[in-house]
């Protein structure tokens, strides 16, 4: 293709490892649809999250900012109104931008109020849904406990089930996330069913509704589109429908990925995660050897309809001016590090897969080929802008466009990622006695060494991957790297002096402005006016029209 006009499908799995796709050297899995598009793309092997959260994660991503620049650093707080994500970046180039799945935003409703903003006008829904315009919004959380539902929103899932008579006020947990144990439900909250088909008809499960959803969505969408495919799974609860729930079983489950010194004088937040009921849970083999088949489950059900997406998009002629990205928010433990879920910056949890197609001419050079350069989420939203024929306005996007990288030409690699972690809202945070403040962490990864800095008042830990990328060995227990401690500190301090919140005025704004002020009458610090061109004087000199200053003298007199 010689054109520049694309759409972009932009595909966001949840909680999808870096490491458990074909292409990325899984042993078991094979996943020959993520593998069609590294093939036809570029797979990118040191992609890093700007949080291990869901939705400090994704607000970065759509933001296109770090977590502390937007502020919405944990599930469930606000993303403030006004921070502009790439929905709005997008729109100002004429592309639409629209949603198909999960966010996991919160909106800033007390400042949308503040403002006199109505969720019901154009700008006050894009605001509550972080810039999208919906095709339909399923943030796949649909749990009900004693106080109500932990989502209050109405599920388009939940009503989709109904309409195709699975039965009760929340089919999502009572079929799509359960199975049958002695004619009762059998939970996929619970570790023990994970090993059970879910209650549901296949094709009914969410990640083929949501794969139908857009394919509707495509088929009738006004191009330039920008499409985030969001899907909820393989996020837990770890349940799969038949026939995935047992296509891998536990001769295909790894050993885990840990080592008895890490429990030795460990990091006192490192030591409160190791004791949490998850990663106690991870750390019993008959836990994983039932999560991780249905993990894998849940993720050949996510390759097999990402390849009817791409066959659509094949038999329509889309995949010409359609690119497509594949990535995740976070990863998954799975018992490696002692730990479960995800949370602190071992690999497992940081780095996620990224792998991008270019259908234009452009990018020919590197398909099929493999980017080690260190990126971040942060530079998809760039990325797209320029796709997209706009002008990054990098004065708001801290990231950097990957299409240099993909098209294969020179660029100034990073040298290092940040990823932050506010661990406020957590019982680790009451366990180790901290203010909310203070509950932060931070990660410098300049592609060898690792940096963990947590506040209040701990010590840092440090990892060499290259001699050890298993990441076992604290070097920060002894004094013998202060070196290495002090330069990736010194990246630290760097990023911490970036020019984050000047985002109402650009570089090129600010250069407008010099000498505009003295253009409309500001004179300020002159002597005689000779400093000055003549025409920026003139109205302050000729004769005078009035002079009072003589008059009030006469009288006086």
């Amino acid at each position: 293709m010689g054109g520049t006009a694309l759409n972009i499908l932009f595909i966001m799995y949840d909680q999808l490892r870096f490491d458990y796709m074909s292409c990325a050297g899984h042993p078991h899995l094979h996943t020959p649809n993520f593998d069609r598009v590294a093939e036809m793309g570029v797979r990118f092997t040191n992609a890093y999250v700007q949080s291990p959260i869901c939705g400090a994660s994704r607000m970065s991503t759509y933001t296109g900012r770090y977590v502390s620049s937007h502020g919405a650093q944990w599930n469930g707080f606000p993303l403030r109104v006004g921070e502009q994500t790439m929905g709005d970046h997008l729109r100002k180039t004429g592309m639409d931008c629209w949603l198909i799945g999960k966010t996991h935003m919160q909106a800033d409703a007390e400042g949308m109020r503040r403002l006199g903003l109505s969720p019901d006008s154009i700008i006050g829904a894009r605001q509550a849904e972080c810039g999208f315009d919906v095709w339909v919004r399923d943030d796949g959380l649909w749990g009900q406990g004693p106080d109500g539902f932990y989502d209050e929103k109405r599920s388009p899932y939940n009503e989709y089930l109904k309409s195709k008579g699975y039965e009760g006020e929340n089919p999502w947990a009572d079929f799509a996330n359960a199975g049958v144990h002695d004619d009762h439900k059998a939970s996929g909250w619970m570790f023990d069913h994970a090993d059970k088909p879910a209650n549901i008809r296949e094709e009914d499960s969410e990640t083929p509704w949501l794969t139908s959803e857009t394919i509707r969505f495509i088929d009738q969408a006004r191009e330039p589109w920008c499409a985030h495919v969001s899907y909820i799974k393989p996020h837990w609860p770890y349940i799969v429908p038949a026939p995935y729930h047992d296509m891998f079983g536990r001769n295909h489950v790894p050993q885990p990925v840990r080592h008895a010194v890490e429990k030795e004088d460990a990091h006192p937040v490192y030591a409160a995660y190791m004791e949490n009921r998850i990663a106690t849970a991870f750390q019993l083999d008959e836990v994983r050897d039932k999560v991780i088949p249905a993990y894998m489950g849940l993720i050949k059900q996510c390759d097999d309809q990402l390849g009817r997406l791409l066959d659509h998009l094949e038999a329509t002629g889309r995949m010409d001016d359609t690119m497509i990205v594949l990535t995740s928010d976070h990863g998954d433990y799975l018992g490696d590090h002692w730990l479960g879920e995800k949370d602190l910056f071992h690999e497992p949890s940081v780095k996620v897969p990224l792998i991008v197609y270019d259908p234009r001419d452009a990018a020919d050079g590197t398909r099929g080929s493999i980017c080690g350069a260190l990126v971040e989420s942060i530079d998809l939203a760039p990325t797209f802008v320029e796709v997209a024929g706009g002008t990054v306005p990098d004065h708001i996007l801290e990231g950097h466009s990957l299409l240099p990288l993909l098209h294969g030409r020179p660029v100034d690699e990073r040298d290092f990622v940040i990823s932050e972690f506010d661990y406020s809202p957590t019982q680790q945070c009451v366990k180790l006695g901290l203010e909310p403040r203070d509950a932060r962490l931070f990660m410098v990864f300049d592609g060898r060494y690792k940096l963990m800095h947590a506040e209040g008042g701990f010590r840092p830990m440090l990892f060499d991957l290259d001699n050890d990328p298993d990441e076992f060995h604290d070097l920060a227990k002894t004094s013998d790297h202060q070196e290495v401690l002090d330069r990736l500190y010194g990246y630290l301090a760097q990023w911490g002096r970036r020019m984050a919140q000047r985002v109402t005025r650009s570089e090129d704004d600010i250069r407008a402005m010099r000498g505009k002020s003295m253009r409309k009458g500001i004179l300020p610090f002159l002597k005689d006016g000779r400093e000055v061109p003549e025409e920026l004087t003139e109205a302050y000199r000729g004769p005078v029209r009035q002079n009072h200053v003589n008059t009030d003298r006469d009288a006086g007199e």
